[in-house]
């Protein structure tokens, strides 16, 4: 088994939005912000290469939206998921399996592209989409608070085109190298943390749940969250666990870092060591 990271691009969200409670004063010091208070993020997506699956896990934003949309978010940066995909010698003809850790558009957006003549259809017409019935149910229903996350021409299409299929968390089945996902709800609803065994190690594809290093004290937590407490204690589980076997925790949002281990000190579990995924 073969893994790589791949870069979508680059887009802006509000420090305060993405660090909660958690003041200014204290974060800007690890994710500097601009005039405006935003902050740079990445896009950044899961290849994994098993045999004869190529597993993509998230999608980034993608480019079917308008410019007022994409304008909101600053999106910046010359990496796009196909010319990654390229530097890998993969087309999107090549992925079998699109794993989704949840369906907010910065990680769905790119799995369903607009045509020339305005239709919607997969960006990987190969490939299998995998979700799980609650967190479906959660997006295609969603709530006031979430609803302009879960935009649903992200999600529909992949429905409609008879590609969808769903898997529980703890040990999946129909996945190749998958060890184990991991199903949290403090973000939201049931978003799967996908754990690979690799390279004698144990990744773990942390996607919101520790959106970057910056997010690894326990209150640095997310002001978009459903559930900001349940947060802070999936994050202590699964730190305390990946501090105690060593596992590389990929990151998906965070701009300069790709891969953290964590250990426990006198204050708290904290980074202990940051490099690329290609340097394992």
């Amino acid at each position: 088994m073969t893994v790589h990271t791949l870069d979508t691009g680059l887009f802006k969200l509000d420090g305060g939005a993405m660090f909660g409670v958690v003041p200014k004063s204290m974060w800007q010091k690890l994710v500097p912000a601009d005039d405006n208070n935003m902050c740079t993020w990445a896009l950044r997506c899961l290849l994994v290469e098993d045999g004869n699956r190529l597993t993509l896990v998230d999608t980034g934003i993608g480019s079917k939206q308008d410019e007022k949309f994409r304008g909101h978010f600053y999106l910046h940066g010359a990496d796009t998921l196909e010319n990654s995909l390229r530097q890998r010698g993969f087309t999107s003809a090549d992925v079998t399996d699109v794993f989704l850790t949840h369906l907010h558009f910065d990680h769905v957006g790119g799995a369903v592209v607009r045509t020339p003549d305005n239709k919607l259809q997969l960006a990987f017409p190969s490939a299998t989409y995998w979700s799980n019935q609650a967190h479906w149910d959660w997006a295609t229903t969603p709530n006031p608070r979430e609803k302009a996350s879960f935009l649903q021409e992200n999600i529909r299409p992949i429905q409609e085109s008879g590609h969808l299929q769903f898997v529980d968390g703890g040990a999946p089945t129909g996945l190749p190298g998958f060890q184990e996902i991991v199903l949290v709800d403090g973000h939201t609803e049931k978003m799967m943390l996908p754990v690979l065994p690799y390279k004698g190690r144990t990744l773990a594809f942390v996607t919101d749940l520790i959106p970057s290093a910056a997010h690894v004290p326990l209150p640095y937590v997310m002001g978009y969250d459903m559930r900001p407490l349940v947060t802070m204690q999936e994050k202590e589980r699964l730190l305390q666990r990946a501090a105690a076997e060593n596992w590389v925790l990929v990151l998906e949002h965070d701009a300069q870092t790709e891969c953290i281990t964590v250990q426990n000190t006198d204050k708290g579990i904290r980074v202990a060591e940051r490099f690329r995924l290609s340097e394992l």
